[in-house]
């Protein structure tokens, strides 16, 4: 091997030409030409074309090699432009078979797509694709910039424990049986945020950590239950101080990562005017299409439908669908059936629908006008309570913008939501919090919270790009008595407050100061960059839709002697009734 050097097998150019090289990979193509064999060698780096005189007529794809050889210019119209090496090829003076492969059970290449519980269950196989070491690759390049940017600003990355214990918030916790303490258990951590905010009472000012989170809530394509966050806390700040500090760090990303430069700073828009826009609190504004109320249009309406949501309470909303005139009966009852399977009553829609007869002719005339519908549209409307209609039409505006193509494909749109409003109605109409309970309300709505706990607005904040919620975070309280009344009005007597937060409490009667932070996820931020909507495929080894791990097989049954030494019994599941 002397005078050999090992070069990558994507890293060779036509400045290479002569140079005499070793290389370690897999087969990724074979090509058998009249006794001289093509193959392609695949690394981490990429492939190049390998000239065999002598090839073993043994040798099969996926096999790992060693190949010794001379790097050469290929012969004049047998470039390959579509790869990097594709100018030049190594012709072998020795080949060695160090491994031997079976058969894959799905092709290794880009081109051809396997089914996922395949890809899945032979991952390791999957993260041979050159797509997805790729994927692998941006993920490493994205943390390598947070945490250059983060310590350019003297931030301090700290390690919070995985093992803590059980806290409330809007997912169950995954739980650990603790042997040294049988019938007691750990959680693991679905946010380090106590701990976080410890850390400002401490006085480390600047904290960031690539902080690993679980949740046991039900999967959707962009969500784990294990999953990665940049987790971040700031003493002495407002909100333009995290918004500063969040937009450059994405401009960082994005243009280190994929080359694009996008502009600072990003709008602002708050909640209500989100729902009310655009049917959502993750607006997409790559493409126009916006929500009208139609309250002011339907005052004194005698159509039915209408007339008994407004009275009501309820609101009434409409939206213009361009050139939506076209639109076909069957097209339109699919959008009913979407509006329908979101919970909402269904869908109406002018004209040509079964409105016409019982809208004034000024009434139409004003729906138009607040939905800027032109004589070519067609305006759907939603009646409903308020937030069932924001929800309807919010879905029925992303489905119109796909049906028809009228996303911007190429713009990167974010935007902040903010302010927000510090409590929501959970499923069961009960008062929760919106972020979290550590959330900052608005001082001056404070007055107003036991009457009307929905108006008060809180120091938060949401950053959303391209209809994708990639972080949210907030103020947070540091004033002892607030906390705990802010609890209180969540629910919580005196004694659950003490043993759950009675920490958080105590340290902040030793000098706290005002906080904040935010956690934004890089699994989802990966997601985006590597232009993906399945948030797997940014993952190194994730889970099914089911929690899954199909290559590992977990989670697993254990052995009876691990379950009686953490004193832990597991209760057989009931049958479901027949």
């Amino acid at each position: 091997m002397s005078g050999y050097t090992a070069p990558h097998c994507g890293s060779l150019r036509a400045s290479d030409d002569g140079r005499e090289v070793e290389l370690y990979g897999w087969v990724a193509r074979r090509r058998d030409h009249g006794g001289v064999t093509f193959i392609d060698l695949r690394d981490r780096w990429g492939a190049v074309q390998v000239v065999l005189r002598h090839a073993d007529a043994q040798l099969r794809l996926e096999y790992v090699v060693r190949v010794r050889g001379k790097v050469s210019l290929r012969p004049k119209g047998s470039e390959n432009p579509k790869i990097a090496t594709g100018q030049v090829e190594v012709v072998a003076e020795e080949l060695e078979v160090i491994s031997e492969s079976e058969p894959p059970p799905f092709p290794i290449e880009d081109a051809e797509e396997a089914d996922e519980k395949t890809r899945l269950e032979y991952r390791y196989l999957d993260l041979r694709r050159p797509r997805m070491t790729r994927m692998l690759q941006l993920r490493n390049r994205v943390n390598r910039v947070i945490r250059d940017y983060m310590e350019e600003r003297e931030f301090i990355e700290v390690e919070t424990p995985i093992l803590t214990r059980s806290s409330p918030s809007g997912a169950r916790d995954f739980l650990v049986p603790s042997r040294l303490h049988p019938g007691e258990f750990y959680a693991l951590p679905q946010a380090p945020q106590m701990l976080k905010q410890l850390l400002m009472v401490s006085g480390i000012q600047r904290y960031y950590q690539i902080a690993r989170c679980f949740r046991d809530e039900n999967l959707r394509a962009d969500r784990q239950p294990e999953f990665t966050q940049l987790d971040l806390e700031m003493s002495f700040c407002d909100e333009e101080d995290v918004f500063a500090l969040v937009e450059g760090l994405f401009a960082r990303l994005w243009k280190e990562t994929i080359g694009v430069d996008i502009a600072v700073p990003f709008p602002r828009l708050d909640i209500k005017e989100s729902f009310l826009r655009y049917g959502t609190d993750k607006p997409d504004l790559r493409y126009a299409l916006e929500i009208a109320d139609l309250g002011e249009a339907l005052g004194d309406t005698r159509a039915v439908i209408f007339r008994s949501v407004l009275d009501g309470g309820g609101v009434v909303r409409g939206l213009a669908v361009p050139g939506g005139r076209d639109m076909s009966r069957r097209e339109l009852d699919e959008l009913v059936t979407l509006a329908k399977g979101a919970g909402g009553q269904g869908l109406a829609w002018v004209p040509g629908g079964t409105l016409d007869k019982h809208l004034a002719a000024d009434e139409v005339a004003a729906i138009k006008r607040l939905t800027g519908a032109g004589e070519a549209d067609l305006v759907l409307i939603a009646a409903d309570r308020r937030r069932k209609a924001e929800t309807v039409m919010g879905l029925v505006r992303q489905e119109i913008a796909r049906r028809r193509k009228l996303i911007r494909e190429g713009e990167w749109r974010f935007l902040w939501i903010n302010p927000t409003y510090l409590f929501e109605e959970d499923d069961q109409g009960h008062l929760t919090y919106a972020h979290h309970p550590f959330t900052r309300p608005f001082a001056e709505d404070m007055p107003f919270v036991e009457e009307r706990p929905y108006d008060v607005r809180a120091h938060a904040y949401d950053i959303v790009c391209n209809g994708y919620e990639l972080g949210g975070g907030s103020l947070r309280i540091y004033d002892p008595a607030m906390q705990e009344r802010v609890f209180q009005l969540l629910g919580m007597p005196l004694d659950l407050i003490r043993e759950r937060f009675g920490t958080l409490l105590t340290a902040f009667t030793y000098g706290v100061p005002p906080h904040g932070g935010i956690a934004p996820g890089i699994d989802r931020i990966v997601m985006m960059l590597g232009g993906t909507d399945n948030i797997r495929d940014v993952i190194a080894f994730p889970k099914t839709q089911s929690m899954a791990d199909l290559m590992l097989g977990a989670p697993s049954e254990v052995d009876q002697s691990q379950l009686d030494e953490l004193q832990v019994k597991v209760v057989a599941r009931k049958k479901p009734d027949s």
